[in-house]
Formats: structure tokens, sequence, C-alpha cells
């Protein structure tokens, strides 16, 4: 037998022992934010650590120590290569593919372009498993009994949809974030580039001084500049370096810096004016995008407020009264039935 609830009740539920539960969640909530800002990690450490394999790996490569040492550099993991012979013997892995899985990965940040194999392996085989569990639990067990052949046969479609789309929803998702943070720091770094510029220091050095003092508050930024600056020191063609660059961040602001860089090496322009004019243009465009979500965050808060802020607002002025009406009725109830 389930003991009645002690303390007033708000629609059946026990206002007391709710409060106890949110102030419980609270409380945690504020432990985990004081946890979190007390243990910030740099963010710097690994990308630092990959860069240093990078530079390592572009050395080896320009030096030509041995075909050995070359053949081992870029050899591949047996998982990945088990994978490409898997689909290649399937037929369905083709060139075009591959290419366009590797610069999704590259514009997520992800260095390693085998992993591309994996992604195309993973869009087959999800599928195929998410649909076979889907068939054990909705058809061969007795789990959801109640529901219809229509509802399950949704869900088995949504389990093998999910399946297909669901790398390519992740790197997609992870390259807009990338994109969003290195299109926020884009201007500053391109005013430091003009400083640096006008200061004398050679491109690949500026690029270097950038991603040293942007590191930590943009490091997605600084990961890329550093990696340019590298290539800038250890590619043959500078113009790839530029390239490269481009490739990696999928943003037309990078393209017109790539571009303005690679006609600057050609030509001998100026390069401070340059990088000082794409500087206002890619803060004035910044500023007319923040401008825009202004003007749409009330259309956007409408639906929050009309769902979360006013029932809030209805149980904190009503709930009281309604607490009350119900002790004084329970409390008469008796009192009449036994007069």
């Amino acid at each position: 037998m389930i003991a009645p609830p002690h303390g007033p009740t708000l629609l059946g539920f026990d206002v007391v022992a709710v409060g106890t539960a949110l102030s419980a969640v609270a409380a945690l909530a504020v432990f985990f934010a004081i946890y979190t800002a007390v243990t910030v990690k740099d963010p710097m450490a690994k990308r630092v650590k990959s860069l240093n394999a990078r530079r390592e790996e572009l050395k080896a490569g320009i030096v030509k120590q041995t075909t050995k040492k070359r053949q081992n550099l870029t050899r591949r993991t047996d998982t990945t290569e088990k994978m490409k012979d898997t689909l290649q013997g399937m037929k369905v892995l083709q060139e075009s593919q591959v290419k366009a899985i590797q610069q999704k990965l590259a514009h997520a940040g992800f260095r390693n372009r085998e992993l591309a194999v994996a992604v195309i392996f993973a869009r087959m085989v999800l599928p195929i498993v998410l649909g076979f569990i889907g068939v054990v639990v909705l058809y061969w067990t007795d789990t959801f009994a109640d529901w219809g052949s229509f509802k399950r046969f949704m869900v088995f479609a949504g389990l093998v949809i999910a399946g297909y789309k669901g790398p390519e929803v992740f790197l997609k998702n992870r390259a807009n974030k990338r994109t969003a943070a290195i299109r926020k720091g884009l201007p500053d770094a391109l005013d430091l580039l003009v400083i640096c510029a006008e200061a004398g220091l050679t491109v690949d050095a500026a690029f270097n001084r950038v991603a040293r003092e942007l590191g930590r508050a943009y490091p997605e930024l600084g990961d890329e500049f550093a990696l340019t600056a590298i290539e800038l020191s250890f590619l043959t063609e500078r113009r790839q370096a530029f390239e490269n660059l481009a490739y990696r961040v999928d943003l037309d602001a990078v393209r017109g810096v790539v571009t303005t860089m690679v006609q600057t090496e050609r030509y001998g322009t100026p390069l401070a004016s340059a990088l000082r004019v794409l500087s206002a243009e890619f803060r004035n465009e910044r500023m007319m995008r923040a401008e825009e979500k202004a003007a749409r965050l009330p259309a956007i808060m409408t639906v929050p407020l009309i769902l979360f802020i006013l029932p809030v607002l209805f149980i904190v002025i009503l709930g009281p009264a309604s607490c009350s009406i119900a002790d004084a009725f329970s409390d008469g109830g008796p009192a009449k039935g036994g007069s």
C-alpha cells in the first residue's frame, strides 16, 4: 500500500518532493559547472602534438631518406586495408566518393584521410546492423507487442535511415561547428597578420605568430594557421600550402584570404593593405550576421515563451491558491459529512 503524500499536492504530485528533486538537480548542475571551470585543459596540447607529427612527416617526405622509410610513413592500417578490400570486392568503392568523404573529414578536423574508407564502410554496415536489431526487437520479441504493424515498420525504417545517414550527419555537424569557430576568429587573425606584415615578418613567420597568439582563444583557427606555417616552411611550392588551407576549411572568407596570399606571392602586391581590406569586410559581414540574428530573436523566443515560461508563471501565481483551496475542501469535507 502506497502512503499518501504528507505535503501539499498539485495535479497529484507532492510539491515538497518535486521541489526537493529540482533543488538537488540544480545543486548538481552548479557543482558540475564549478568542476568544469576549475579543470580547464589547454585546447592546444593535442593540436601541437599532431602538428609536430605533421612537421616530421613533411620533413621526412622532403628529405627522402629511404624508400622503406617513406613507405612506413604512408602505410595504411590493417583495419582500413581490410575495409577497402571488402568494399572493392563488392564494387561499391568509387574514387570520387572517397575524395568527397576525405574533404568532409578535412572540414571536420580529421587529418587521417584513410578514415574515408571507414566512413563508407560504416554507411554500408550500420543500416544492416541497426535493421537486424530492429527486426529482432520489433518482430521476434514481445517487447512492443501493443504496437501496430505501421508503427513497427516506421521505427524499422527510421533505424535503417539513421544507420545510413548517421556518419554523414555527424561529420556535417562537426564541420559546421568548426567552420563557425574559424569564422568567428578570422577578422582578429587578419588584423594580427597585418601587424606582422607591417613589422617585417615573413609570411610563414606571421602565420606561426598568429597561431601562437590566437591558439587559446580560437584553437581551431590556431591549428589551421600553425599547420599552414609548417607547410610553408617545408613544401617546395608555397602555393600548395595555401591551397591546402582552403581545402581544409569550408569557408568563402578563407578562400578569399588564400587567393589574396597567392596573388601576393606571385605578383608582389602589398600584403598589409590587401589583408586590411579583407579584415574590414569580414568584420562588417560578422556584424550583419549578428544584426540578422538579433532581428530574428523575438520570433524565435515566442515558442519557448509559450511552452516553458508561461506555464511556470501560472504555476507560481495560481499554485499556492490551488493548494489552499484543495486543503480547504479536504478539511471541510469530512466535517460536513459527519454533521
